[in-house]
């Protein structure tokens, strides 16, 4: 039985809402760092910012990239179609290539001026939690939106494999914006896979080379592969947050 797209609609915003309020509780159980501010004003600031960035996924993202995999379903066109593999094999790999070109975009968020200007407002919060998670400026989303059309077309991603990435990735950046201090083994288990909060935050960090590391939003070993992994800064030494924002 296929989902209706009601029912699609409505599963990936419930799906990130369960999540929100699993983080925020752990949070709260236990903390990765002490806040520097209080959180009511920065969490209505996250959100207000978000806002815009939902706005264009939901009007103008999202429409386009389903089109545009729908007639990759029919017309069978991209580099994942041609290999051959099984139902199962192209789904896995339609994701892992997905992934990895999302670092590869968020590295030019970071070395491109013109992509950095909107960038750095998810960087400006002075603390990191899961209202991080959904801190993009709209003309950061806007700005991707050729990027993520190229991504469908040229991987070539069927609309079921496009949804599974869209839900995957929210939990995982969800997850590693979050303040949450992971048991010691399960963080040495999970670092070795995808990006946890101790690694993202120093992502963070107020220190440039800092941010130019850890750049995965889902699995780890593409910083591994770049040599952009850092996992030995102490949290205690981290400032989360851009100097010039911590000069008001």
């Amino acid at each position: 039985m296929t989902r209706s797209p009601t029912r699609k609609s409505v599963l990936v915003p419930m799906v990130a809402i369960g999540c929100l309020a699993s983080l925020l509780w752990l949070e709260r159980r236990r903390p990765l760092r002490r806040p520097a501010l209080a959180p009511a004003a920065r969490v209505r600031e996250n959100i207000g910012i978000g806002i815009g960035a939902a706005l264009v996924a939901a009007a103008v993202e999202g429409p386009l990239t389903n089109r545009l995999a729908s007639a990759v379903e029919r017309t069978r066109i991209g580099l994942v179609p041609q290999l051959r593999l099984s139902p199962f094999g192209e789904r896995v790999a339609a994701l892992l290539l997905f992934d990895y070109t999302l670092y590869l975009w968020h590295v030019l968020l970071h070395r491109m001026p013109v992509l950095w200007k909107w960038h750095r407002v998810h960087h400006a919060d002075k603390d990191l939690d899961v209202s991080t998670a959904v801190r993009f400026h709209a003309a950061e989303m806007a700005s991707s939106l050729p990027w993520r059309a190229a991504q469908v077309l040229l991987i070539g991603v069927g609309p079921a494999t496009l949804d599974l990435w869209r839900r995957l990735t929210l939990v995982e950046v969800i997850f590693h914006h979050a303040n949450l201090r992971l048991p010691n083994a399960l963080e040495a288990v999970l670092g070795c896979v995808v990006m946890t909060p101790r690694s993202h935050s120093i992502h963070h960090s107020d220190v440039q080379a800092h941010q130019r590391s850890n750049l995965s939003s889902g699995l780890a070993v593409w910083d591994l592969l770049h040599g952009t992994a850092m996992r030995n800064v102490p949290q205690a030494s981290i400032t989360i947050g851009l100097p010039a924002e911590r000069s008001d």
